[in-house]
């Protein structure tokens, strides 16, 4: 049985199975994730390391929920060479993946999966600063009305299209992000802002900072009075 594909098979389980596993092992399995995720990369030394975290990590799972995953034939899983470039994106299941898992007990969200993985990757791959760079600008990146993501390992990134190019919040993304909840929901305000909106006929984000942004306040409004 290959360890990616039970790693795998845990994210898409995530939301049953994580009552069941103890603090401890929840913590090692962490820690065996991140090194699967973020270790060292390049000579083979190091990518054995990797993978041979991956196969702990399944082993782990086998052991602490034998009825989901302990029906490996040999009882064990066995450690093989990796592959060229092993790491967390081997096999899948169920549209779910090794890194999903890791988002979920690295990162504190769940926009894992199938459908929102490709979201949550689109969203950390937009412009984005972080809260020390607003912070030596003197912008507060816990301030209200503005969205933060949490990127790998959970650190914090703040969409760019939020501010000036003095680092300074941009008043009409601060009114629309509390029309949006961002607070709550800043995966969903962060889509509204960079997906191509019918109505604009562009993404909300490319109008800040133009005459046009005049329009996105009752854009938004409209979003929410359908709900």
């Amino acid at each position: 049985m290959d360890p990616y594909a039970v790693l795998a098979a845990a994210a898409g389980r995530w939301g049953t199975i994580a009552g069941r596993l103890g603090p401890g092992s929840l913590e090692r399995l962490a820690a065996l994730l991140g090194e699967v995720r973020d270790g060292p990369r390049g000579e083979q030394p190091e990518e054995h390391r990797r993978h041979r975290a991956a196969y702990a990590a399944a082993e782990l799972l086998a052991r602490g929920l034998p009825d989901e995953f302990g029906d490996d034939p040999q009882g064990r899983f066995t450690l093989t060479a990796p592959p060229p470039g092993a790491g967390a994106q081997h096999a899948t299941h169920q549209g779910f993946s090794t890194e999903d898992l890791a988002v979920l007990l690295l990162d504190g969200h769940r926009m894992v999966g199938p459908l929102l993985g490709p979201v949550r990757g689109r969203l950390l791959a937009a412009p984005a600063l972080d809260p020390g760079t607003l912070r030596r600008a003197g912008t507060d990146p816990d301030a209200a009305g503005l969205i933060r993501l949490a990127g790998r390992g959970g650190a914090v990134q703040l969409p760019g299209f939020q501010f000036t190019a003095a680092a300074r919040p941009r008043p009409v993304v601060t009114d629309v992000n509390a029309v949006l909840a961002a607070d709550r929901d800043p995966w969903g305000a962060a889509d509204w802002w960079l997906s191509p909106n019918a109505w604009l006929g562009v993404s909300p984000a490319s109008l800040v900072g133009t005459p046009d942004e005049a329009r996105l306040p009752e854009t938004a409004g409209s979003l929410t009075d359908q709900e």
